[in-house]
């Protein structure tokens, strides 16, 4: 089996193939620029090691791992427009970087690019994989619509919020374990248990996001931390402190979603909906969330029909995901 960092050499040679220099210049330099300035390559990283588990042809997978993470960065490029965000791993956002303009063109290009990418894999499993790619596509969109909605709407609960990051982060995660089985011509119970475990881990990792957006080191974590309460984002930290909080708190939260700040003020709600957090010890039922997701996705990998010497490069590097800062 190979290594966590062989993979990532493969994965990290792979993109430097990659050329997008067409014309107009104006509609690729803007993908050049979004893949040029890294990201952790999850999808790609766990779509291989789930080939390699069940004993795939890495290099062959390879195309299609490519093509899951152009997906998923053009979700970013778009998710950017719809949130006003200024930085992405440390950068200007496409949008900011260029207009809005181009940033959707680029976006959508990203996402035909994806299925081009895609469709190189030589492989009888062909039709499977865009099946699940395809169903995972629409499953984004729906949960990033969900997001939006969720910006306007009062009276959201935690079920509905786990349910829209389940649609519009955890469901790639899956699907990206998912189709490295499928290459590898896993059994049908083996690549449903692998998939399950990629979406509770996707859980557990959106989770860890949400956190990291209020209380990360900006430093550590790439952009301005504070985005989703300057979006009047209903995350799991806000909704549990609503939750919890006494009436008076609860008007005092609600107040400062209700309101839009200006650029001087934005600082002054980020600080005081922390505060809120902090008071209501919402740190402590989102640290119990995780686990209890990052649970559930350790049963599932337990019932794959493989050694446990096989799942433990997978399982690692979940680890990692679940205690990074960034």
């Amino acid at each position: 089996m190979y290594s966590a960092d062989e993979i990532q050499i493969i994965i990290n040679n792979k993109f430097k193939s990659l050329i997008f220099d067409g014309e107009p210049i104006e509609l690729y330099a803007p993908i050049s620029y979004t893949l040029g300035i890294g990201g952790k390559r999850i999808r790609p990283n766990l779509l291989l090691m789930a080939c390699d588990m069940f004993g795939g042809n890495v290099e062959l997978a390879s195309d299609t791992a490519i093509g899951l993470e152009l997906f998923h960065n053009f979700t970013l490029i778009h998710d950017d427009i719809m949130d006003n965000a200024p930085l992405r791993r440390g950068k200007d956002t496409v949008y900011k970087k260029w207009n809005s303009n181009i940033a959707i063109l680029s976006g959508d290009t990203m996402f035909a690019l994806a299925y081009k990418q895609v469709i190189k894999t030589k492989t009888p499993y062909l039709q499977k994989i865009l099946e699940a790619f395809t169903k995972t596509a629409i499953e984004v969109c729906e949960g990033q619509q969900l997001d939006l909605n969720f910006e306007s709407l009062n009276g959201i609960s935690i079920k509905e919020y786990l349910e829209m990051i389940r649609l519009k982060t955890a469901v790639l995660i899956g699907a990206s374990l998912k189709i490295g089985a499928i290459i590898a011509g896993a059994n049908d119970n083996d690549t449903a248990n692998i998939y399950k475990f990629g979406e509770n881990i996707g859980l557990a990792f959106q989770l860890k996001d949400d956190f990291l957006d209020a209380f990360g080191d900006e430093n550590k974590f790439g952009k301005k931390t504070g985005g989703d309460i300057v979006s009047n984002k209903k995350t799991y930290l806000y909704l549990k402190a609503y939750e919890i909080a006494d009436e008076q708190l609860r008007k005092v939260l609600s107040d400062y979603y209700k309101n839009s700040f200006d650029n001087i003020n934005q600082q002054q709600k980020i600080d005081a909906v922390k505060a809120i957090y902090i008071q209501t010890k919402v740190n402590n039922h989102i640290e119990k969330e995780m686990n209890a997701y990052y649970q559930q996705a350790i049963n599932y990998i337990n019932k794959i029909s493989l050694p446990d010497s096989k799942k433990e490069i997978i399982i690692n590097f979940s680890n990692t995901l679940m205690n990074r800062d960034i």
